[in-house]
């Protein structure tokens, strides 16, 4: 009993020792996500927080797409950059060319034991975010593409088929003048002019945009954005805002609103657009791919990723960059992809989240909501895998600058076209000769 009793005790005092504990690894994460997207990315944090106790990874909102990037190199000269950092894919060719400022995602999975297969994802995600060696440079996050959005009560309102939107041009045109007819003041708009009229509508057609594979050959690339396919379609575009069948509603996002509203019959947007058009919309609405031009061969290809990737900062610890893996490799779960995919409209970066998606039901209780991955998981080419273009921030500046002078009848499209080109070469010239 006596012995018994030493044990207890024995037990006892071990059990009233202080337990060293383990202090968390912080991976600090900059992203530019706002409201509700906001929220899904606080809840990604949570959720991989949860599910280990080693590491702790820390979501900080630092302004948008265009402040990020610029904090962060800052940031990284003063040594207290971020291990995470959000960039939108027209900033992909400027952190390529960062040395030293990042290290390739793939190696950092690599050194942490994770294999990148590229199979595994949609290969225009993966495509655009890999070196010519097959390594990933950053790890697709938040990948959406351009889409057609309508009103299907507006259609109806036309004498249209709900169920049928248009699926080239010339039968956009036809519904646009049939919206108008019926009293709809704003039959066709569009949002993100440049990278949907101009940029998507190059690999949609499997067009080139810049020479070089769109830029992804080098930085000796430059612009042919005046082809007589491009001006075709500009001037296109400008005969309808002519006939009020196409309404400019201004840079970026801007149209988004007025389709959200039902002002707006048509819009072409972004894939993102779904969360809040079924949050705010208060009409029937459905999601369809771009239109075409039929006698263009090759017509339907695929179109272009927009969004945003994680780059992978550099000058860091080899236990933080595991964490970094840790974390990525989180992301990649089919169904944490699945549910982010579903709940924000950007695309799955995976096949095996695509078709969880696809199993769950949640495209037939949703229809439409396929459409931006079918458009993506199409076979790229040298002219549709996507755009990587240095000083694309500035060059996407001018393409509104210039698209707004034909819209507002000061210039033809050829001549719009042909000083985008000029414009953007100069930006191009510059940034080969800086890198």
């Amino acid at each position: 009993m006596k012995k018994n009793l030493t044990a207890l005790t024995l037990a006892a005092c071990v059990l009233a020792l202080p337990v060293a504990s383990h202090a968390q690894t912080e991976i600090q994460w900059w992203h530019s996500m706002t409201g509700g997207l906001n929220d899904w990315v606080l809840d990604l944090a949570d959720g991989f927080n949860k599910s280990q106790k080693e590491y702790k990874i820390v979501p900080t909102y630092k302004g948008t797409y265009d402040e990020t990037m610029p904090a962060a190199v800052a940031a990284f000269r003063a040594g207290n950059a971020p291990h995470i950092l959000q960039v939108f894919e027209v900033g992909t060719a400027t952190m390529m060319a960062a040395k030293g400022a990042v290290v390739p995602v793939g190696k950092v999975l690599t050194d942490a034991g994770y294999k990148f297969d590229p199979k595994a994802y949609i290969p225009a995600v993966v495509g655009y975010y890999t070196a010519p060696s097959g390594q990933m440079l950053s790890f697709p996050f938040n990948s959406s593409t351009t889409v057609l959005n309508y009103n299907k009560d507006l259609f109806k309102k036309a004498g249209m088929d709900p169920n049928k939107p248009p699926a080239t041009w010339p039968e956009l045109v036809l519904a646009a003048a049939k919206l108008k007819a019926a009293g709809v003041s704003c039959p066709f708009t569009t949002s993100w002019q440049g990278w949907t009229q101009l940029e998507s509508f190059s690999t949609w057609h499997n067009t080139e945009f810049a020479t070089k594979g769109n830029g992804f050959g080098g930085t000796s690339a430059r612009l042919v954005t005046n082809s007589p396919l491009h001006v075709r379609h500009v001037e296109n575009l400008s005969n309808m805002a002519k006939q009020g069948l196409f309404v400019y509603r201004g840079r970026g996002n801007k149209a988004d609103a007025p389709f959200y509203s039902g002002e707006c019959a048509m819009a072409t947007a972004s894939s993102s657009t779904y969360a809040s058009i079924k949050k705010n919309a208060k009409f029937d609405f459905g999601i369809a791919p771009l239109p075409y031009y039929p006698d263009v061969a090759g017509a339907p290809q695929n179109t272009v990723i927009g969004g945003a990737s994680l780059w992978v900062m550099g000058g860091k610890k080899p236990a933080e960059y595991k964490g970094v893996a840790e974390f990525f490799h989180y992301l990649t779960n089919a169904d944490i992809q699945s549910k982010s995919h579903q709940r924000t409209g950007y695309l799955p970066i995976t096949l095996a989240s695509f078709d969880v998606t696809e199993k769950s039901g949640f495209y037939k209780q949703n229809p439409g909501t396929d459409v931006a991955v079918n458009q993506m998981i199409r076979k790229t080419t040298d002219k549709s895998r996507g755009i990587r273009l240095g000083n694309f921030i500035q060059i996407r500046a001018i393409e509104d600058e210039e698209l707004e002078q034909v819209w507002a009848g000061k210039k033809s499209a050829k001549e719009a076209l042909d000083a985008i080109v000029s414009r953007g070469n100069e930006q191009l010239e510059r940034f080969q000769k800086a890198n």
